[in-house]
């Protein structure tokens, strides 16, 4: 099983430490979460980020708020709604938050804290177990191509879905991780994701586990697809719909696009916590915008070592920034789950369950 070199989240009695992704690749620190506030400022800020971090986070932000505030009814329906309010996309934070009320509203009070902290460890230990899973499953699609040509087969993934982004070896990195494992040669190309960069965190993880890796402007991808030095594209999810349509940091569908004129495979990594079947497709999927501010402004580290936040543009230019943006699910060559790889239109045949 993958172990992450340092913890995203890790509980200490009643107090929840996640690892500030805010601060990174620049500066390594963890942050203490006390309290539903705190948490849900931790997930609103990106501190924690990732579709499955999210959702974990914000099970455990029910647990400090019923350990903090009481555990009545007002103080569960507070949270829940509290946490939920934080990111609209990533539907793995309202299927944390359904999992929490469901086994926690039918107990008395004074049996709530300690159900609650038991229920998010559980959703934690889930979420490590899917993720060695969808690596198990994935690794196939690298093993195929290595075994037909030599070279390192070259992987291209859009912003951060590794074990920064979950509990685990992350969604579209666990198969990266797992080919490593079995010694076989990849190399990953790693678009820096603008605006808020978080390729410069999958190329962090990446330098510390070994793995060859280079930084790529997001422009440049379909360039290197039209030339063929791509072999395959994986990306994470943040929302599936019962279709296969599917919502990821905004970037993802230009890479499915190219891809596909490139006769390039596109896959999508996710968990069944991302599986959305209420939602009919990607019509229904709720976009977040975060605000101009991301795109008008770059942090970066000086050559003094001082991390500084610089504007780029004047003061007064509008900018849009929706955060994720739709992926048809007739450009997705497969998703790749723990339970195995679907085609987008089959996701209900591995989860019947979900899809009743």
């Amino acid at each position: 099983m993958f172990e992450q070199p340092i913890p995203t989240l890790r509980r200490d009695g009643e107090v929840v430490h996640v690892l500030d992704q805010t601060l990174l690749p620049f500066r390594t620190e963890t942050v203490a979460l006390r309290t539903l506030a705190e948490a849900a400022h931790a997930i609103r800020s990106m501190q924690v980020r990732g579709a499955p971090l999210i959702g974990a986070t914000a099970a455990f932000g029910v647990a400090l708020a019923l350990a903090d505030e009481g555990a009545d009814d007002a103080t569960l329906a507070h949270a829940l709604a509290t946490l939920g309010a934080t990111r609209p996309t990533a539907v793995n934070l309202h299927w944390a938050l359904e999992r929490m009320r469901l086994a926690l509203q039918p107990l008395p009070p004074p049996a709530r804290v300690e159900a609650a902290w038991a229920e998010a460890e559980a959703i934690r230990a889930d979420d490590t177990a899917t993720c060695d899973a969808i690596g198990r499953h994935g690794v196939r699609l690298i093993r195929e191509i290595a075994a037909r040509r030599p070279g390192p087969v070259r992987l291209m993934t859009h912003c951060n879905a590794g074990w920064l982004a979950t509990c685990g070896a992350g969604t579209a990195l666990a198969p990266v991780y797992a080919a490593q494992a079995e010694g076989i040669a990849v190399e990953v190309l790693v678009s820096e994701t603008r605006p808020r960069n978080q390729g410069l965190l999958t190329a962090w993880e990446l330098r510390a586990a070994g793995v060859p890796h280079v930084l790529i402007a997001d422009n440049a991808a379909g360039l290197l697809l039209m030339r063929h030095e791509v072999d395959l594209v994986i990306t994470g999810a943040d929302r599936i719909a019962a279709n296969g349509d599917t919502a990821n940091k905004v970037g993802t569908y230009l890479k499915a696009l190219a891809a596909r004129v490139a006769e390039v495979p596109f896959h999508i990594a996710a968990p069944h916590s991302t599986l959305d079947f209420a939602c009919a497709d990607g019509a229904a999927i709720p976009i977040e915008d975060r605000g101009a501010d991301e795109v008008l402004h770059v942090r970066g580290e000086a050559a003094d070592g001082a991390t500084a936040e610089l504007a780029l543009a004047p003061a007064g230019t509008r900018a849009a920034n929706p955060a994720f943006d739709l992926t048809p699910a007739a450009l997705i060559t497969g998703i790749v789950t723990e339970r195995g790889i679907a085609r987008p239109g089959e996701l209900a045949r591995l989860y019947p369950e979900q899809a009743r």
